[in-house]
Parts: C-alpha cells; structure tokens; sequence
C-alpha cells in the first residue's frame, strides 16, 4: 500500500504547526479552542488508528504544550503510516488510509 500521501500530507501540516506563532497557536477555530488543541485532537486520531492497526491497547497522546503539537502530529502521523504499510493490502487498510488522509486535510483546512 503506498502510504507515501499521508507522510507527506502529515509532514506538510506539521511543519505549518511548527512554524504558527503563539498567538495562532492559541487562536480559536470552529469546534476546538484552539488551533493547538485541533492539532491534538488529530494526533490522538492518528496514533489510536496506529494503536488499533497495530492491534495495541489504546493510549492518549498527551497534551505537553502548544509549541510541541508539529512534533506529535509528525511522529503520530508516521507511526500510523508504518502501521498501514505493514498490513494486507485490503479495503480495511485502503479505508484506514483515506479516513487520515481526509482527517488531515480537514485540519488542514480548519487550521489555515
């Protein structure tokens, strides 16, 4: 299964994390407080999808502050690609994927 669209999906939104200032950061987007806590909630989706795929108990991605949200979306963002690279190809993988991929480009959308 080629995973390659979300890694570069992932990567792309979190450098644009990365690069937010505080202010954007903390700004507040339509469902979220704030554009930090949209990019949380999307790193908790892609890791418990990584965990599930991987057939691991689920965990949370803990919130470790604003500036670290680029970092935890890039490792989730990565561990679920691995994940989806190591399973069968079938329809439950190629859902798994399309369901992230449109995840991160809502975020994406949302985060601006």
């Amino acid at each position: 299964m080629d995973v390659q669209p979300l890694v570069e999906a992932v990567e792309s939104l979190a450098d644009r994390f990365r690069s937010m200032p505080q202010s954007w950061l903390l700004g507040a987007v339509p469902g979220h407080a704030s554009r930090a806590g949209a990019g949380l909630a999307l790193a908790r989706e892609l890791a418990g999808a990584a965990l599930a795929a991987e057939g691991e108990p689920a965990r949370e991605v803990p919130d470790v502050g604003v500036f670290a949200v680029g970092d935890q979306l890039a490792v989730a963002g990565h561990d679920l690609a691995a994940a989806l690279a190591a399973l069968p190809e079938g329809p439950g993988a190629a859902g798994e994927l399309e369901r992230a991929l449109a995840s991160v480009r809502a975020t994406a959308a949302l985060c601006g």
